[in-house]
């Protein structure tokens, strides 16, 4: 009796339980509301966690709260090493939000103490709350990837505001950190992942994005909008080359060549695309010494870098009552959805770093296109100027110095010309002295009829031969493009930057700065600097335009007066100037005082009036000849237009 008694008990246990579970199941499901109605009175219960559902499709991965990690990568490497970084993560749509250089400075001349304070570090990506041009609130940061319409129900909450689980990467050998890994999962049966890693020793950051289909959804392409720049701010406040800049490489394989396409400065226009072939091989966001441009390292089939997107933005951050312009890269991606149980995967890789010529170029053979753009249509002798200028400064160690030997090369390699012009400007000069009277008494004798006074002029002019010698122009338009060549190359050029020189001038591209004076003009611009060189630059032009001949001819002479003012007004303009570039233009008009001084009193020019060269003779023969032939022949068929008319009209008069 006594054993069968537990035994009873257990079974008239399971009976009852059975039977509860059983009326619990038959019982209709009371909904309940969101909220109470105002004449109800609620009971305040404690609050309690909802009961976690299974999602229909798939795991929900998300973090529960918003956090950073700020990791100094490679920060025991020496100084210089390329990739030394310090990053700041956001789990907040998985973004990097901000991107400082550990061995790249705001100023020059810094101490140990002010190199150790992250706030002398350069930024090259900042955090922003942008605004577009239609008012609405842009999604910023660097590697954000957002949804489109034909991915919205995998995310219907979207990919730049959710909060994703972010784990810090670490090397597995030493230890050190190299990058996070973020995770999503909507509850949608899909899981995005992006590893984020940075390349030690490079200014390589490694971009690998998957999408792996846990549950049941239907495979297929889905296309996302990737932003790889949140925001490069400019490195520069340089009128001479807005920044930052938007940029987009394609590659066309009808002419096995890349082209591509820049935007500057953003305005007040509308999102557009870019203007270049396809297939994408990079874009991205440029300043005048920093790049962050995104290309395509390797994908599972076709390409997945679509024709990317410019859109220009106002940033407005910490409250600050001006606004800071930005311009926002958005590239579309051509992703699929692989098969259940399957994830696809891309990898990109973004330059991060210095457009200096050796680290940049190296890199990528596209970075070449970057660098031409910045020197614009003379790119070509930008590059050889470049060349000779840092050929220079391996010999003498100082940037400054290289620029007045290299503008001392270039004004040897053009002294034959500006001779050869001097000679020829000097010779008409002197046919004007011995002309110049006859044209005086044509003037007496046809004061009072202008028409035959031009005929006469120009009869004169043409038995002596005195007209200006295009020879004579043609030094001035050889050195043109030098100097577009040479200003663009010292304008851009990483070489230069806070590349001191002597004295008070610390850094070539930037004005050189002796004094803060903080003037305020009512009507022009404000004086923030005393910058010496413009003023020293615009003193040697003057000097320049009073040591020059002068012309015989009224016209000509009134001319030179009114270009004494040019310096003046060029000096306003370019008092701004870097350094550099003041440079070369006062050794330029040094070399020219220093030749109308000294090298004409040792060897003279030739003035001396020579006769007319038969066709066919002298180096420019052929054009000047030909032209001259021309306008003499011009000139006696309308000498012949107009005798015939004066015929005409006499005979008309004895008529009446």
């Amino acid at each position: 009796m006594e054993k069968r008694l537990p035994l009873a008990l257990l079974l008239s246990m399971v009976v009852l339980f059975g039977w509860s579970y059983l009326f619990r199941k038959q019982q209709p499901r009371e909904s309940v509301p969101t909220s109470a109605p105002a004449d109800v009175q609620t009971e305040e219960l404690p609050e309690q966690a909802p009961p976690a559902l299974p999602p229909p499709h798939g795991d929900v991965v998300a973090a529960e709260q918003e956090r950073t990690l700020e990791l100094d990568l490679a920060a025991s490497a020496a100084p210089g090493t390329p990739g030394r970084y310090r990053v700041v993560f956001s789990n907040r749509g998985a973004r990097v939000a901000e991107l400082r250089f550990l061995d790249y400075f705001t100023r020059v001349d810094l101490s140990d103490e002010e190199k150790d304070d992250p706030a002398n570090w350069l930024t090259l990506l900042e955090p922003a709350a942008a605004v577009g041009s239609d008012g609405r609130a842009l999604a910023t940061g660097s590697f954000l990837l957002a949804t489109q319409p034909s991915s919205e129900a995998l995310a219907p909450g979207g990919l730049t505001d959710v909060l994703w689980e972010m784990e810090e990467v670490r090397d597995p050998g030493s230890g050190e950190a190299r990058g996070v890994v973020f995770r999503y999962g909507p509850g949608t049966g899909v899981l995005f992942q992006k590893r984020i890693t940075f390349e030690p020793g490079t200014w390589r950051i490694r971009l690998e994005i998957s999408i792996e289909n846990q549950g049941s959804l239907a495979s297929g392409p889905r296309e996302f909008r990737l932003i790889p720049a949140g925001w490069v701010p400019p490195e520069l406040a340089d009128s001479f080359y807005p920044e930052p800049r938007a940029v987009a490489i394609g590659y066309d394989p009808g002419d096995q060549s890349d082209e591509l396409d820049w935007h500057g400065a953003p305005s007040a226009e509308a999102e557009k695309e870019f203007k270049i072939p396809s297939p994408v091989v990079l874009a991205g966001v440029h300043n005048k010494y920093f790049a962050f441009l995104l290309r395509e390292e390797a994908a599972e089939g076709a390409r997945t870098l679509l024709l990317p997107r410019y859109r220009p933005a106002v940033e407005v951050r910490d409250g600050s009552p001006t606004p800071r312009k930005l311009i926002q890269v958005e590239i579309p991606l051509a992703l699929r959805l692989a098969e259940p149980g399957s994830a696809f995967s891309c990898q990109y890789t973004v330059y991060a770093g210095p457009k200096r010529a050796d680290a940049f170029a190296s890199d990528f053979a596209s970075h070449e296109l970057v660098l031409d753009s910045d020197l614009g249509a003379m790119s070509i002798i930008g590059r050889g100027l470049l060349a000779v200028l840092r050929f220079f400064h391996a010999l003498c160690g100082n940037w400054g110095i290289a620029i007045i030997l290299l503008t001392l090369v270039v004004r040897l390699a053009l002294f034959p010309l500006n001779r050869r012009s001097q000679t020829t400007m000097a010779r008409y000069q002197q046919k004007m002295k011995r002309v110049q009277p006859k044209l005086e008494e044509i003037k007496k004798r046809f004061a009072n009829d202008p028409k035959k006074l031009r005929e006469a002029q120009a009869r004169l002019m043409q038995e002596e031969g005195a007209f200006p010698p295009l020879g004579g122009c043609l030094p001035m338009f050889l050195q043109l493009p030098v100097f577009f060549g040479l200003f663009s190359a010292l304008r851009t050029s990483f070489d230069l930057r806070q590349a001191p020189f002597g004295l008070w001038i610390h850094d070539l591209s930037r004005p050189d700065q002796l004094l803060r004076l903080d003037l305020r003009w009512p009507i022009l611009p404000d004086i923030e600097y005393l910058n010496v060189l413009p003023i020293l630059m615009v003193v040697l032009w003057v000097l320049q335009q009073l040591g020059m001949p002068k012309p015989a001819d009224e016209q000509a002479a009134r001319m030179q007066k009114m270009m004494m003012f040019m310096p003046i007004v060029f000096g306003f303009m370019l008092y701004n100037y870097a350094a550099g570039l003041s440079l070369y233009m006062m050794t330029t008009s040094g070399l020219s005082i220093f030749e109308q001084k000294v090298i004409k009193k040792v060897w003279p020019v030739d003035d001396t009036e020579v006769a007319p060269k038969k066709k066919g003779c002298g180096p420019f023969s052929g054009v000047l000849g030909h032209l001259a032939e021309k306008s003499r022949a011009q000139m006696k068929k309308s000498q012949a237009m107009q005798a015939e008319l004066r015929r005409q009209a006499e005979k008309r008069r004895k008529r009446r």
